[in-house]
């Protein structure tokens, strides 16, 4: 069997976030840095005591969608909806916006560092912000191929940018070769995936994670895997998937993503083995439940605790062992006591 999660920790508004509606979620070293609907807020890991920041207190706007933090500045990048860019550094803001920079839109979805350089993802286009240099890049489809320009989301690993469109699937940017690969679905623009495993799901891509030269996609119509030669295509109907609307993925490998869904966490325990741990929590009876599942077949039905704030996921980041979770109601953190990566047992 599959590791399974049973020590969870909830945060709310009671516990000081400014707001329980959770966009993005970014750990670094003691602190989890967590974006909302109405502030930034900072958890630290060994006091457990949360700071949080508003427009009151500086921050130039009030909706945090998307969080990363600079590896060796430590610098706080946020990517904010309806406000630009900013920099969280040394207690003080800075602002990036239409008016001020080279960003191409200010509803700024997701946001990436790339060595010296900011990605920002907006629904007009990417930016990209050389931080060394001041100089701004933009990318729509004037040279990109970029059928739609609404960028949704977007990642950096291996000298690779990925970028999630909603209708134009997956761009690939090799930092490197300054060159563009596109990934579309075969199957064209519709709901129905036809043939699986061709390709991109669907072309409404709305989460990309890149690791171990794996790259996880999700779309509002399911998701998928792809190692460079194959894909495969995982919906709700054949797997342990609890939705096929998806929000965001985050690899932790190539053989383990978190798929946050409108309706539960689902965890690709093992690509392998195709088995599935789905995390949902009933708020109705304060308890949590964990459905292990290979394929169409339910192995096993484990009662937790209370494991998310609440079903609705929009974010997963990984800690560790640890995993911490964006919700609609607050934030999830799963302790990983325990866990071993890979760690799947046959059940004969």
């Amino acid at each position: 069997m599959p590791y399974i999660y049973t020590e969870w920790e909830q945060f709310t508004t009671k516990d000081g976030l400014p707001n329980d509606h959770i966009f993005a979620v970014k750990v670094s070293g003691d602190h989890v840095w967590i974006g909302t609907e109405n502030g930034l807020a900072c958890l630290n890991k060994k006091t457990r005591q949360i700071k949080s920041w508003t427009e009151k207190d500086g921050l130039p706007w009030r909706v945090v969608a998307a969080i990363d933090v600079h590896p060796k500045t430590g610098e706080v990048w946020l990517g904010l909806f309806g406000g630009g860019l900013a920099r969280f550094s040394g207690g003080r803001f800075d602002h990036w916006h239409q008016l001020n920079s080279g960003l191409v839109n200010d509803v700024v979805y997701g946001v990436a560092v790339e060595h010296d350089n900011i990605w920002a993802a907006t629904t007009a286009g990417a930016s990209r912000y050389n931080t060394v240099t001041g100089e701004w890049s933009i990318f729509t489809e004037k040279n990109a191929p970029m059928e739609e320009i609404w960028n949704y989301g977007v990642s950096y690993a291996d000298g690779l940018v990925y970028l999630g469109i909603w209708g134009s699937g997956v761009l690939e940017y090799n930092v490197a070769r300054g060159t563009w690969k596109d990934y579309l679905d075969p199957d064209g623009e519709m709901e129905i995936d036809l043939y699986r495993d061709d390709g991109v799901v669907h072309v409404i891509t709305t989460g990309v994670s890149y690791i171990d030269q794996v790259l996880w996609v999700t779309t509002y119509f399911g998701g998928c895997r792809y190692d460079g030669r194959h894909w495969r295509g995982y919906f709700a109907h054949d797997c342990g998937l609890p939705s096929d609307f998806c929000n965001a993925v985050k690899g932790r490998g190539a053989n383990e993503a978190w798929f946050a869904t409108d309706k539960g966490l689902g965890v690709l325990a093992d690509f392998a083995t195709d088995t599935w741990v789905t995390y949902t929590s009933d708020h109705k009876t304060h308890k949590g439940k964990a459905v292990v599942q290979r394929g169409h077949e339910v192995l096993a039905e484990i009662e937790t605790p209370p494991s998310l704030p609440h079903n609705y996921v929009l974010w997963a980041e990984f800690d560790g062992n640890d995993a911490w979770l964006g919700t609609s109601k607050g934030l999830g953190h799963a302790i990983g006591r325990g866990y071993y990566p890979g760690l799947i047992e046959s059940t004969e």
